[in-house]
């Protein structure tokens, strides 16, 4: 599972990876299957693609898959909310979401994180709501630190070029 902000390199490092295995399945990003999503999306949006990366990491696995996005990044997406005092929040929603994701979680092996940093900061325009965007950053790595939620997964930190990325995906792949 990949995970990380949006604008963080997540589609590109799967990408990458998949033109390197193309054997692996990948699950991408549950945004793509929100009908009618608003472009600012608020809780109930960000609950349903929770809800919708928990339910297919429930499924049975029919080989190796790569998955763009987890549920923990949309949890810290309602975190966010949360910590901003966004309109639209809801803290039930976060409440019923930890309990989805931690459960979803258990079946996890490897958790990849993209956090931004400063060295490879990938450059987005102000429409993309930046200060969600470096809220939910914050909010992951926090949330990724939390045995209690993430569970028996490894957690992998990913940074450096495109290469370098790929490079420790690779290696982390064939140390599970």
């Amino acid at each position: 599972m990949v995970s990380g902000t949006h604008g963080s390199g997540k589609s590109t490092l799967i990408g990458d990876f998949v033109g390197q295995h193309p054997t692996w399945q990948v699950l991408p990003d549950p945004y793509e299957y929100i009908d009618g999503a608003d472009e600012m999306p608020d809780a109930t949006v960000f609950f349903q693609q929770l809800r919708i990366t928990a339910h297919r990491q429930l499924e049975p696995s029919k080989g190796s898959s790569i998955a763009e996005r987890g549920p923990v990044d949309f949890l810290a997406y309602l975190q966010a909310l949360e910590t901003l005092g966004r309109p639209g929040r809801a803290d039930d929603l976060l409440e019923r979401g930890w309990v989805i994701a931690s459960h979803a979680m258990v079946g996890v092996d490897l958790l990849v994180l993209l956090p931004l940093t400063e060295n490879d900061k990938i450059e987005l325009s102000e429409d993309e709501d930046l200060e969600l965007r470096e809220a939910m950053n914050l909010a992951l790595l926090e949330l990724a630190d939390d045995p209690g939620l993430v569970g028996e997964a490894r957690v992998l930190e990913l940074a450096g070029n495109r290469k370098h990325r790929l490079a420790q995906l690779e290696r982390a792949i064939d140390g599970c």
